[in-house]
């Protein structure tokens, strides 16, 4: 048996970053929404919709918080630990910048493009 779950490295643009906690991510697809009117239901609208990858970071202290908040098209690779790896091309960092915890070291960041594919 192989592992489903547990392990992950990270990199952007080959530097790789140290992962406290979590990953998350969506690979880029469409968004849907229901169309009804007073008669019934219409269909559906369809709208592209960004992919992302997330994680709780560890500050190493060799990492720049400014340049890793400064980070826009970048590619992000997320390689898990069932053999799946993720990656986001001309990704930026999406949301609000990083704050970093100090008594831990940590902190969480979102990186989102319209290019996010599994493989």
């Amino acid at each position: 048996m192989s592992a489903l779950a547990g392990t992950i490295t990270v990199t952007i643009d080959g530097v790789p970053y140290a992962i406290s906690g979590t990953c998350n991510y969506l690979v880029s697809s469409t968004e849907r929404e229901t169309l009804k009117g007073q008669d019934g239901v219409h269909g559906f609208k369809e709208m592209p919709k960004e992919g992302w990858i997330s994680f709780h970071g560890r500050d190493s202290g060799a990492v720049s918080m400014k340049k890793l908040n400064a980070v826009d098209n970048s590619t992000v690779v997320a390689a898990l630990a069932n053999g799946k790896v993720i990656i986001g091309n001309g990704m930026w960092r999406d949301g609000d910048p990083a704050e970093v915890n100090t008594e831990d070291g940590s902190f969480d960041i979102k990186f989102a493009s319209g290019d996010v594919t599994e493989n």
